[in-house]
Parts: C-alpha cells; structure tokens; sequence
C-alpha cells in the first residue's frame, strides 16, 4: 500500500489512518494527543495542530511522523515467522498483552498471557531477549513493544495483525470475537 504524502492540511485522521503510530510519536516528541490537555480533533489540520501547540517547525513534524512509521514497521513480525520460530524452539517470549476478559474469549496456545501483576519480570529480562507481543489486532501490542525499545530492549517486535494475524495465517479454529 502506498502512503499518501502528509500536507500541512491533512486531517490528524487522515494522518492517523495513513501512519497508526503518529499519535504516539507527537506524544513522545511535542506532547501532543496524548491528554485532554494537549489533544487535537480528527478533524483538526496538522497545520492548526502545529499551531495550536507552538510547533514551528512543521516539516520536521512530518519527518519524525515518517520515521516513527519506519521504525514501527521494522518492530512487526510476521504471524509465520514467529510460527517458524517457535517450532524450531529459537528462545523467544511470546507474550499476549489483552486483557483476562478478552484472553477468556480467544487465546493463541503458544503466547503466554502478561502477567500485569508483576510486569517486573519483563522489565527484569536481558535486554536482548526476543520479545513478541501480541494482541487482537496488533495496535496495542506495537505500542507495547515501542515502549520496551524505548527501555534498552533490542529485539522486541509485534506480531502484524495480532490474533486476528495468527487465526487468518495459522489458526482459524481460534474464534473470532
């Protein structure tokens, strides 16, 4: 899929379906969309955003949007390759970040649940221990696995797709939901 270029009049919307990880990014750099009080509408140009924020410099804007997208996109892993991966008993943690409620509804048997009691354990890993993480739909495991590489983890990645990825490509006896 090719990527529309983003414009000083394109819709956060517009931007957010083009490049998921934008809104994280503008949170980490600009603290921008990440609270009430630095939120901004779907509606809302990137240039009124910008504006609205004190952000000058609008090409950069769009430049570190970009990057965070590559950089996203190099941290997902095919449903597949970490089949691969575990039936050749490569070390890896294969851990599923969905709610109780939601792992009651669907489970991927290989993926261990987070343990959100203790997220020590994790945090306590080697940080080259390979780590994929896991969702329904991949977004919240992508931003799972961004905030581990912000922590010094070096290969952690987030299985494209998530559950949805593994039942069309692995699975499809594990129920939809």
């Amino acid at each position: 899929m090719s990527q529309a270029a983003i414009t000083l009049d394109s819709t956060m919307a517009e931007i957010l379906r083009q490049f998921p990880s934008a809104q994280r990014a503008l949170f980490q750099r600009y603290h921008v969309g990440g609270c009430s009080s630095c939120a901004f509408q779907p509606t809302d140009k990137l240039a009124e955003v910008c504006k609205d924020h004190n952000i000058l410099d609008v090409d950069e804007v769009i430049r570190h949007i970009q990057r965070s997208h590559e950089l996203d996109q190099g941290m997902q892993v095919e449903p597949r390759q970490v089949k691969e991966w575990l039936e050749r008993g490569e070390g890896l943690r294969f851990i599923d970040v969905r709610t109780p409620q939601e792992l009651v509804l669907a489970r991927i048997p290989e993926a261990e649940p987070l343990d959100f009691a203790d997220q020590r354990k994790y945090m306590d890993l080697p940080r080259e221990t390979r780590i994929v993480f896991t969702c329904k739909s991949g977004v919240r495991s992508l931003d799972v696995a961004a905030f581990f590489a912000g922590h010094g983890f070096t290969r952690v990645f987030s299985l494209r797709g998530g559950l949805d990825g593994w039942r069309a490509q692995i699975d499809p006896g594990i129920p939809d939901y």
